[in-house]
């Protein structure tokens, strides 16, 4: 192997192995199943001992609860769209490959000011990763205690 010049970059190996396609399943894990909310939709892609990773879509102009978990942190990763993320008392905007990072025990949201679906990657951790470890502070559809529908 010899060393290139900086502005070369070397070929790649051609192979004679070929890859058989994957089946036809809209680009999700086979047997992956979506859950309908108000606000979109989510598909868990994959699931192991002290990790989950989901697909979240949320239609523009809706958002989720402003809400904490308990017993894990959340990682965003924003595939196409724009997010508004409030996380703690900060309030950001996220574009297409751009992230953040919701730690455990931390008021959150997630919103799409967009025209288009926001599509991102949501990678959580921790010791117990249930759909009821979630505190609700306010919802848009009347699912936490004492919640109007509040889209202020």
């Amino acid at each position: 192997m010899s060393l290139s010049s900086r502005n070369t970059v070397p070929p790649i190996p051609k192979s004679s192995a070929t890859v058989p396609p994957l089946p036809s399943t809209n680009g999700f894990l086979p047997g992956a199943a979506t859950e309908l909310r108000p606000w979109g939709s989510f598909t868990v892609l994959e699931e192991g001992r002290n990790y989950k990773i989901k697909r979240i879509e949320v239609k523009p102009g809706h958002r989720l609860s402003l809400q904490l978990h308990y017993h894990r942190s959340e990682h965003w990763i924003v595939v196409s769209g724009t997010a508004k993320v409030t996380c703690g008392d900060r309030e950001t905007l996220l574009s297409s490959n751009e992230s953040t990072y919701v730690p455990p025990c931390t008021p959150h949201r997630l919103e799409n000011p967009g025209v288009i679906d926001l599509v991102l990657i949501e990678v959580q951790n921790g010791q117990y990763l249930g759909e009821d470890d979630i505190v609700r502070f306010q919802d848009d559809y009347a699912r936490a205690p004492n919640s109007a529908s509040d889209t202020s």
